[in-house]
């Protein structure tokens, strides 16, 4: 049971569109990022294996393999540092936090593809 008040105060700092992925979905984050006076986008790509919160509090985490090791990287999810999240592939998994994947190497990490249902759009 929330406060209204902080609802309202919150609902003005939301993002409008919201964004459109699954744990277990592959993703390619586009982060602002400001180097003196200018601003350049930096792109994280990886598999979405946590998504947690609701409103203001809503955050997700995005692991990948630099170097043979991992990496995980926790974003909010209506943060303005965030400019977009492209989904490159869907996966099918059958659990809300896939931190299994942490102890896996090479191909024991693959996930398999969710296909797309016949009325279904991508």
């Amino acid at each position: 049971m929330r406060n209204k008040l902080l609802d309202i105060a919150e609902s003005a700092s939301l993002r409008e569109k919201r964004f459109t992925f699954t744990v277990g979905d592959t993703v390619d984050v586009h982060t602002r990022i400001l180097e003196g006076d200018k601003e350049r986008i930096q792109i994280f790509s990886g598999v979405v294996i946590a998504h947690r919160g609701n409103g203001m509090s809503e955050m997700f985490t995005v692991r990948r393999l630099v170097a043979g090791e991992g990496v995980e990287r926790t974003f909010p999810a209506n943060s303005p540092k965030i400019a977009e999240v492209v989904v490159k592939r869907h996966a099918r998994v059958r659990r809300a936090k896939l931190f299994y994947l942490r102890d896996r190497i090479g191909k024991a990490t693959r996930l398999r593809e969710r296909r797309a249902k016949a009325g279904e759009a991508q």
